[in-house]
């Protein structure tokens, strides 16, 4: 055996060629500059090119262009880059807007139309890479963009620090640190969450309230969270913070309401943990209404300020549109509405339906659904607290059988439990709402065992950056 591999490697000079270009072998280091093509975009929006051969990452650049970069970082299988100066520039380059600095913006340097072919591509590549049944036939469809893709995130929940000249920051994380940059301006942002953020640190910088300090965990102010209605203009703000107490909070809840009159609801989230995650396990209202009203495809939705809904309120109606065509329910169907939060998508067809079945695993986003229930006078939709994987065949075993199901997952897809449990109990009407084309990929290798898929329907949920939100048409196989 040594003998014949000796003789194959000698009969096969460009192998050895190969052997001397594998990636793992390449001599980069830190701080090394190098000229890199680009070659396309990758699922975050970052430029992909190679370094003899080694897969280079380089955020901001663009397919076909040529880009002088310094190396960040160096891994066995691939280099990580930032650009220097460019050689030459795509066509498809824009001015952006904001500071592509921070995070949000991955792709705002891009022409619009190219987004939204990007955000078609991306499905793509994802199937080719988990390869399920049938992936090279499925029809991914152009991507449903907006008129005007800006001004669109309807929250804005951005940490509050003081910087060493004492100035206050409201903003977002410069990238792959933890340095926040204070943003006077964000495009994407609904111009009244802009507003009353920084209106609010205004406040809290002349009452001289004391911000939170990460390294000392001291202070108390922590993230400021504002969320409009795009229906109403009514603005929910939460205050997150280090401890129970707020101190002057009736001269600050007094000059909120002077200066933000569309603030029609104050609370706080008591988050005292040295953690990274930005919600505590205690909210409570401090002033205003307890909640706030968006409508939706003429549904009205209350909204506590922990219950999802998508940021994007235009694009959720379009969203919410293009799921009942595909769904194509009749008036005898028993729905089910898993992962459901406050009941947006199954209220939003009730009226298509005979009987909506709706669950989640957060106990407050269900009461929020059963206030949205009655709110919209809707008389034939219920929904419980629990796992769907759980719920389905307990109503089965009772006589509940659904025709049809919507389900709208979080990023990381499909609970594996009901994965298969669809496969055993598919209904014959089936339409997945995805936002994670590598996590709808990966359920795809298992549902196509017993569904087609007959297209996938991009929108545009998220301009300026590299995410995307789609509805997936199901037709269960004979």
């Amino acid at each position: 055996m040594a003998e014949k591999n000796h003789q194959h490697r000698f009969n096969h000079p460009n192998k050895d060629k190969d052997a001397r270009h594998r990636p793992q072998d390449v001599q980069v280091k830190v701080g090394d500059k190098l000229l890199i093509t680009i070659k396309k975009l990758g699922i975050n929006g970052e430029g992909i090119g190679s370094y003899k051969r080694k897969i280079t990452f380089i955020p901001g650049a663009l397919p076909g262009e040529v880009v002088d970069v310094k190396v960040n970082n160096v891994t066995a299988k691939f280099i990580e880059a930032e650009i220097r100066k460019f050689k030459q520039t795509s066509s498809d380059r824009v001015k952006p807007v904001d500071d592509q600095n921070v995070g949000g913006f991955e792709l705002e340097h891009l022409a619009y139309p190219k987004q939204l072919a990007f955000k078609q591509d991306i499905i793509s590549q994802a199937l080719a890479k988990y390869r399920p049944r049938g992936y090279q036939d499925i029809t991914i469809l152009p991507t449903i963009g907006m008129e005007k893709p800006s001004g669109y995130r309807n929250k804005a929940q951005f940490p509050v620090r003081q910087m060493k000249d004492g100035s206050i920051a409201v903003g977002m994380y410069q990238r792959n640190s933890h340095f926040l940059v204070d943003l006077p301006k964000v495009s994407t942002q609904h111009p009244a969450t802009l507003k009353v953020v920084r209106t609010v640190r205004d406040i809290i910088a002349e009452l001289g309230l004391p911000i939170y300090e990460e390294k000392k965990h001291t202070g108390i102010i922590k993230t400021l969270i504002a969320r409009v209605s795009e229906a109403s203009g009514e603005v929910q703000l939460t205050l997150v913070t280090n401890s129970a107490k707020i101190p002057q909070l009736s001269k600050l809840i007094m000059l909120i309401h002077d200066c933000l009159p569309e603030v029609v609801s104050i609370h706080q989230n008591i988050n005292s943990g040295e953690t990274s995650l930005i919600w505590g396990p205690e909210t409570k209202l401090l002033w205003g209404q307890k909640y706030i009203t968006e409508t939706i495809n003429g549904k009205q939705f209350k909204l506590s300020p922990r219950a999802f809904l998508q940021l994007n309120p235009k694009q959720t109606t379009r969203l919410y549109q293009e799921a009942l065509a595909a769904l194509d329910l009749q008036h005898a169907d028993k729905l089910i509405d898993a992962y459901s939060g406050v009941g947006t998508i199954g209220i939003s067809l009730a009226h298509a339906a005979g009987e909506v079945r709706g669950m989640d695993t957060v106990p407050e986003a269900i009461e929020d659904a059963k206030q949205n229930i009655t709110l919209n006078a809707v008389d034939n939709a219920q929904y419980f607290t629990g796992k769907a994987e759980e719920l389905i065949p307990q109503w089965a075993a009772a006589g509940w059988v659904a025709d049809a199901i919507v389900v709208d997952p979080p990023r990381t897809g499909l609970d594996s439990n009901l994965r298969q449990l669809l496969i055993t109990h598919a209904p014959e009407k089936f339409v997945y709402i995805s936002c994670n084309e590598s996590t709808l990929a990966r359920d795809l290798v298992d549902l196509t065992k017993v569904y087609d898929v007959d297209y996938i329907q991009p929108i545009d949920m998220f301009p300026q950056t590299a995410r995307w939100e789609g509805v997936v048409k199901f037709t269960k196989k004979q």
